[in-house]
């Protein structure tokens, strides 16, 4: 890092200057006048720093030409620090980020600022910013945090709800608007990466991060990677508000045996590319920009040291050509012991790892990087790929060009409009489980007792990953708390009753609802391994509404199925509200009908804890299935059928699609329609598979004989309304062939 003789004749704010992207020299030029100094120019450049720009400075280029240019001038210092991503508390002092050429900052879950608003956010990102840019070439730092459920750091931002109610909505566009909103958040605050969204297919409700999962089947998670073209557009940088989107975490992290976080998930490589690996594929055909790697193992080797699944399945057969980013200190994970090891950072560099989220001790790992690249360990071709996928994505970002805050963002965080959306995604997202003699929806002129824990407050509404990394109970952010929706919903708010206990109830109420649940978790602390049940809070003050006589409607406030079953029979009616973020008037909006509860279950219901894990096409019995969701009543059709068919006619169809094949395997999905005009309560599909072995089958169950296949139709894809469709699918060993599948209705 000394300068060279040449430029040591030059003053150091100078030399700065003159290496600066045009904007930024225009205004180092401005600065120098006043103190007398003049730019020099670069030794690249035979005149004045602004007459002409350096190949890698000149936005007209193609991206590819710009890397390679940047690429030629650093030093092994600038293209280590690239591939270092440090938390902002641990930069002591700031300065080091120039330093030590660091390309990348993130706020880990319980970093923040001082006033925590999304001025203060921005002011922090430039001030950094404007750091990384002293160094000799100028090169931008990205910002990384987990805007997972909306800015979920920054109090006063809007919050969505969680992965697993969004999979609730079954709405691929809805999720793409969120995504949006999320982007233009985070980007007014001048951050430009957010650690979202989670893709893992989440086998097992015990896991602490099931809420963060679309849902059980692939075809979920998969259809959820809209979020992705929300967050980055559809190109990325496309436009100012573009946020660089992670698909994590890589890979197989909700299927570990025993829903242990950061436990070994045991299958076979089959089964992992069937369940856990589509919607990563779907992620990559989408662009997304960055993957982050899994704490967990596939079959005892963690996802961090798997250079089969990292660099020959992700980069190679995907051909993912962004970067691949470490989990939170993860590589200090692989071999057991605390604090870095050289022998360590080989490892996952040479697996594949891009940039290592590190996050503290940045000094000790940049000396023990540099030492493993100079004893020829890590080989230069691996750094200058890293460095290509990074520098990549800077450059289409736009950061070279825009590496400050965009302020015409910053109004949007928290706005009106954004709020209203996340509503329209709260009330999406209810699932209705239970409405016995139709108590639902409640009369906005009864007189209603509100109770439960959650009832009123929106840091339990909003779960882990928000303000915090567990989040925490109580007013940690602005918002509408499900009783605030409640109350400005009906005719007469004096006629709500409100104890979070239940105390005072008697039998002169409409109804009793009792919004009850979880507490804020996230990763490892929400792990359930015991039971699934609802606390004795819960259980005290649901008690006490019973005793009242009043009809008990049971709001749950949850980011998993829990295990309810024998406290069913006391409840008229059991609303899934999972976590819904801080708009909860979406909560009221279905519990008074303003809007017919629409939702899907994205999990299989269990009917005890000792089920798990269950999920669709297993053959568990569910207390509730897969895809479950009733609504409210419908009027009369106003002009029936004057002579209506007495037996509706039943037929079916089957379309064989396959979706992915490779050495010795394949793997297809399979249509199932009703074509007839009323509705079947079940139906098979067979064909001949000439010779292939179905290994693994999902969304339905199946028997082979004599080399022919029959699949029959399981939960709530067995029963199809006339016109609806369903599907399976399945992985084989063996060619796909063609088919011709047979449907036969029941």
């Amino acid at each position: 890092m000394t300068p060279s003789p040449t430029e040591a004749a030059v003053p150091r704010s100078v030399r700065r200057c003159a290496r600066r992207p045009a904007f930024v020299a225009a205004l180092c030029a401005a600065v120098l006048a006043v103190t007398g100094l003049t730019a020099a120019a670069p030794p690249e450049q035979d005149v004045p720093g602004a007459a002409a720009a350096l190949p890698y400075q000149d936005p007209s280029l193609p991206v590819p030409q710009r890397v390679e240019d940047l690429l030629g001038r650093m030093t092994l210092d600038d293209k280590l620090g690239q591939m270092t991503q440090v938390e902002k508390d641990a930069l002591v002092p700031s300065s080091d980020l120039a330093t030590y050429r660091i390309g990348s900052v993130l706020s880990g879950g319980d970093s923040t600022v001082s006033p925590n608003n999304a001025q203060t956010w921005a002011d922090t990102y430039d001030s950094l910013q404007r750091t990384a840019l002293t160094t000799p070439l100028g090169i931008p730092m990205i910002y990384g945090i987990d805007a997972v459920h909306g800015h979920n750091a920054v109090r006063g931002a809007t919050l969505f709800p969680h992965n697993i109610g969004l999979g609730a909505t079954r709405d691929p566009a809805l999720v793409q608007r969120v995504g949006r909103a999320v982007a233009e958040e985070v980007a007014g605050t001048g951050i430009d990466w957010s650690f979202a969204p989670c893709l893992c297919v989440a086998r097992n409700d015990r896991w602490g991060r099931t809420y963060e999962s679309f849902g059980e089947t692939p075809e979920l998670p998969t259809a959820m990677t809209s979020f992705i073209t929300g967050l980055q557009g559809g190109t990325l940088g496309g436009d100012p508000a573009s946020v660089l989107a992670t698909a994590k975490h890589y890979l197989g992290d909700g299927g570990t045996t025993g829903g242990v976080d950061q436990g070994d998930t045991r299958l076979s490589e089959t089964e992992l590319r069937a369940v856990h690996l589509p919607p990563f594929k779907e992620a990559i055909k989408r662009g997304v920009g960055s993957v982050m790697l899994s704490y967990s193992s596939w079959n005892g080797v963690r996802s961090h040291a798997h250079k089969y699944l990292v660099t020959d399945v992700l980069k190679g057969e995907l051909g993912f050509t962004g970067f691949v980013v470490s989990d939170w200190a993860a590589v200090d994970q692989l071999d057991g012991q605390t604090g870095f090891t050289g022998a360590e950072i080989a490892t996952a560099v040479e697996a594949g790892v891009d940039m290592v989220m590190v996050p503290h001790d940045y000094k000790r790992f940049l000396s023990l990087l540099r030492g493993e690249v100079t004893a020829g360990r890590i080989p230069q071709a691996r750094i200058d790929d890293a460095n290509r996928r990074i520098l990549t994505k800077k450059f289409q970002l736009g950061l070279f060009e825009r590496p400050l805050t965009d302020r015409a963002y910053t109004a949007t965080v928290g706005s009106a409009a954004h709020r209203t959306l996340a509503r329209q995604a709260v009330r999406a997202s209810q699932v209705l489980l239970k409405n016995d003699g139709g108590v639902l929806p409640l009369p906005k002129t009864g007189r209603l007792f509100v109770a439960g824990k959650s009832a009123d407050d929106i840091g339990n509404q909003s779960g882990g990953w928000t303000l915090g990394w567990q989040g925490r109970s109580g007013p940690v952010t602005e918002g509408t708390t499900v009783l605030q929706g409640i109350r400005a919903a009906v005719a007469d708010p004096s006629r709500v009753t409100y104890d979070r206990y239940g105390n005072g109830i008697d039998g002169g109420y409409t109804a009793a609802v009792a919004v009850v649940g979880e507490t804020p978790y996230a990763e490892m602390r929400g792990d359930r391994p015991d039971g699934m049940g609802l606390d004795q809070e819960d259980l005290q003050t649901l008690a006490r509404l019973k005793a009242s006589g009043v009809p008990v409607v049971v709001v749950l406030v949850s980011g998993r199925p829990l295990d309810i079953a024998d406290r069913l029979p006391d409840w008229k009616a059991l609303l899934a509200a999972w976590l819904p973020g801080t708009e909860g008037g979406g909560v009221a909006d279905v519990l008074f009908g303003d809007h017919a509860p629409t939702g899907k279950l994205p999990m299989t219901w269990m009917r005890s804890a000792s089920q798990q894990p269950i999920n669709d096409g297993d053959g568990k019995s569910p207390l509730f299935p897969y895809g479950h969701g009733l609504t409210y009543g419908t009027d009369p059709d106003p002009d029936p059928d004057p002579d209506p068919d007495p037996t509706p006619a039943k037929a079916c169809t089957a379309t064989h699609k396959p979706v992915n094949s490779w050495p010795g395997g394949h793997q297809a999905e399979v249509t199932v329609k009703n074509t007839g005009t009323g509705p079947i309560t079940g139906w098979t599909v067979d064909w001949d598979l000439g010779g292939a072995t179905v290994t693994s089958l999902w969304n339905g169950t199946h028997t082979v004989a004599n080399g022919r296949i029959t699949v029959r139709g399981t939960g709530s894809g067995g029963t199809l309304a006339a016109g609806a469709t369903t599907s399976f699918g399945y992985t084989a060993n063996g060619p796909a062939g063609t088919p011709a599948p047979r449907c036969t209705p029941a």
